[in-house]
């Protein structure tokens, strides 16, 4: 199995996927979910993590992050995902790995791509048939960005306002709230996408072009291609096909 992507482009949007080893339920539990939260809490207070979206679902969890340089998003991953591992293993007195492989990131242009991965990303657990709508879901940034905390926050509302066009927090939520209630009336809306979690970069043909050539110091063997989601950039072989997320 291929390595899983992970060489960042700051000042790009990037959705991270990661799932529990062996595709298990190890985020089966809420005080589970709780603490990966507060771990990306702890990457934003200590780090300066820029948050605009995530999910914990039971297996695997989803987050999308604007990198801002000087390897904020590795430090941030290797606290978040270290931290629940031990804390996990620690409590049910267990030995192993906890997460499969390494984290997966895709780089989404900062455009109307950005707003279809924050809705893709918003209706996992509606596609698992586990709710009938984002909202419901406490563990994922749809329900927190309707709701702000006032204390603990995991959300960079700027920054998510800025790349949105979006001039007040209000239409921020407003813009969300409709972009989700469009989506969930599309036939088909509830089928999994994998160019959002499998590609390298998804944007427009020029933007997919720009990433290729910025990743190819990694890898020069990647290539692009034309999906129904835009253009992407791709491995010839994929470490996340199948994976649910």
């Amino acid at each position: 199995m291929a390595r899983a992507h992970r060489h960042f482009v700051t000042g790009q949007v990037w959705h991270i996927t990661q799932r529990c080893h062996q595709r298990e339920f190890l985020l089966g539990s809420d005080i589970d979910r709780r603490r990966w939260i507060y771990w990306l809490f702890q990457a934003r207070k200590r780090f300066g993590l820029s948050v605009l979206d995530y999910v914990v679902t039971r297996n695997h969890i989803h987050l999308l992050v604007r990198d801002t340089g000087d390897g904020v998003i590795a430090s941030s991953m290797q606290l978040i995902s270290g931290r629940t591992a031990q804390e996990f293993n620690y409590r049910q007195q267990r030995r192993g790995a906890f997460w499969e492989d390494r984290y997966h990131a895709t780089a989404v242009q900062s455009d109307l791509h950005l707003a279809r991965v924050l809705v893709y990303i918003d209706l996992n657990m509606v596609r698992a048939g586990v709710i009938k709508h984002p909202s419901e879901w406490k563990r994922g940034g749809y329900a927190e960005l309707q709701r702000p905390r006032r204390r603990g926050g995991r959300l960079d509302y700027e920054t998510l306002q800025d790349l949105l066009n979006c001039g007040s927090l209000r239409e921020l939520q407003l813009a969300r709230q409709s972009w989700v209630e469009q989506k969930l009336e599309e036939e088909g809306c509830l089928k999994r996408v994998p160019e959002w979690t499998e590609s390298l970069a998804v944007g427009s043909f020029h933007y997919a072009v720009m990433m290729l050539r910025q990743l190819a110091v990694s890898n020069p063997g990647r290539t692009t291609a034309n999906t129904a989601v835009g253009h992407v950039v791709r491995e010839p072989s994929v470490s996340y096909a199948d994976s649910g997320a």
